[in-house]
């Protein structure tokens, strides 16, 4: 019985960490795009407004760690060109 327990709680968190390994790579996607469209954007053309946004996006991006950020350019296929 015990033996059965602990497979199901095995199974229950083998489930649980696919699908956090699923969002994780979702959100790595939505960053690297983030990142990219960040690093393409002319901040004289646009509205106060949007460029306020733009700001607290890229200050978001730029609190990330080095690796994630580089998981997060990787999973778009991009990279930083300095």
């Amino acid at each position: 019985m015990q033996n059965n327990i602990n497979q199901n709680e095995i199974n229950m968190l083998r489930t649980e960490l696919e699908l956090l390994m699923r969002e994780r790579q979702a959100l790595l996607r939505v960053t690297g795009a983030a990142t990219g469209l960040i690093a393409e954007m002319d901040s004289h053309d646009l509205p106060i407004t949007t460029v306020e946004a733009a700001d607290l996006l890229a200050t978001s991006i730029n609190s990330l760690p080095e690796e994630t950020l580089q998981d997060a350019l990787s999973a778009v296929h991009a990279e930083i060109i300095q």
